[in-house]
């Protein structure tokens, strides 16, 4: 089964992303996190199921934070994970 989801990424922070359903768009993030993310720029949309491969999360685990929290915030690589 695969859900729609709409990807958002930070005006404030590169590299943080938004995901959430997309028929539900922003409606169950919280203020306070809308509020550190910055202005939301639509990134992309897809169909993601539990095993498609994304580059820096785990699918399965978007899915579950979407389902349970309403969003999935990933947050920037950190300078172990760059080098």
């Amino acid at each position: 089964m695969s859900r729609l989801v709409q990807i958002y990424r930070s005006s404030r922070r590169n590299g943080m992303y938004l995901y959430v359903d997309a028929g539900e768009d922003l409606a169950r993030v919280p203020e306070a996190l809308m509020k550190s993310f910055g202005r939301p720029v639509a990134a992309m949309s897809l169909a993601l199921t539990r095993d498609r491969q994304l580059a820096r999360a785990d699918a399965a685990a978007v899915l579950k934070n979407i389902e349970e929290c309403g969003f999935y915030l990933q947050m920037p690589p950190s300078v172990d994970e760059l080098s």
